[in-house]
């Protein structure tokens, strides 16, 4: 039997979930693949179509980040108009969440190039030619996959980049619900409860799928999850206090307002310290008079004089 067929008995969910996938990304890959055009190699336009070409974004812009990033900011922005905070609280939320996105997407690569593990459908990916050996160690010259994209992103699976991304913004919304609702205080509705939850099983769901396409191991979505989350929660609690505050839905005072409160309490210490002046200069001539009182009261006062 060669390669090939050993592969296809092998690997039976792979090459299913491929085909599905490849028939929703056939387009995308087209215009991935196809040069770009005379008009495109000048200017901005033509760069950012050769970066959208040869780079990932198309996988996370189109599966992703539409429910990772934009339903997140969508649901904050709504919120933004309907209860009209002050400008400081809307604006470190969107900060926050952005810092969150863009920081987890950052080290998320970082790691993916620098680990380079292979995902499990890479057989699939690479589509060996036929009379490649059976048990001998081989290089990529095996592989019959003139994409570029699909064949090298197949060293890309440690960790989850959809799981981190998505647990970096659902999460982050997760942490804005709960703080904002108060769930960890004392008999908190249900309601509230599962509402700051809403996010976090979503960003689940988004992890659980890259399992169900054979994208991703167990250990890739875990991490990627983790990573996520943690990021989220390090960039709210830039600018929101603990989850257990009582001030939880306020977020931290900006620096003109901590430098305006200082001024206000420089002027009321300085107000308070004339005032305490004045009260010790009255309590002192107060005090150069009643000696003489008292001497002149005794002396009235006294049988023996």
């Amino acid at each position: 039997m060669s390669f090939g067929g050993q592969v296809s008995n092998l690997f039976p969910t792979a090459q299913t979930s491929r085909e599905d996938s490849d028939e929703s990304q056939m387009a995308m890959r087209q215009q991935r693949s196809s040069p770009p055009s005379a008009n495109d190699d000048e200017g901005l336009v033509g760069s950012i179509l050769r970066f959208w070409q040869r780079s990932y974004a198309a996988d996370y812009v189109v599966y992703n980040i539409a429910y990772a990033v934009f339903l997140p900011l969508a649901l904050i922005l709504l919120w933004a108009v309907l209860f009209r905070p002050p400008f400081h609280k809307a604006h470190v939320t969107v900060l926050g969440l952005a810092i969150s996105v863009v920081l987890t997407t950052f080290l998320t690569d970082v790691v993916k190039n620098a680990v380079g593990r292979p995902r499990p459908d890479l057989i699939a990916r690479c589509k060996p030619k036929e009379g490649t050996p059976e048990h001998k160690l081989v290089n990529i010259e095996v592989c019959t996959e003139t994409d570029h994209h699909i064949l090298h992103d197949g060293w890309r699976s440690f960790p989850s980049g959809h799981s981190s991304l998505a647990f970096s913004g659902l999460g982050f919304l997760a942490l804005f619900f709960a703080g904002q609702m108060h769930v960890f205080r004392p008999r908190t509705d249900l309601a509230r409860v599962l509402l700051a939850l809403a996010p976090i099983i979503g960003a689940a769901l988004i992890a659980i799928s890259r399992l169900e396409d054979y994208r991703h191991d167990v250990y890739d979505v875990t991490v990627g999850s983790v990573l996520g989350m943690l990021i989220a929660y390090f960039s709210y609690k830039r600018y929101y206090p603990g989850l257990e505050s009582s001030k939880c839905d306020t977020p931290y005072p900006s620096r003109a307002e901590q430098v305006a409160g200082s001024s206000k309490l420089k002027d009321e210490e300085a107000r308070l310290d004339t005032q305490r002046d004045w009260s010790n200069d009255s309590m002192d001539d107060e005090a150069e008079r009643l000696p003489l009182r008292d001497t002149r009261r005794r002396g009235e006062s006294d049988p023996r004089r």
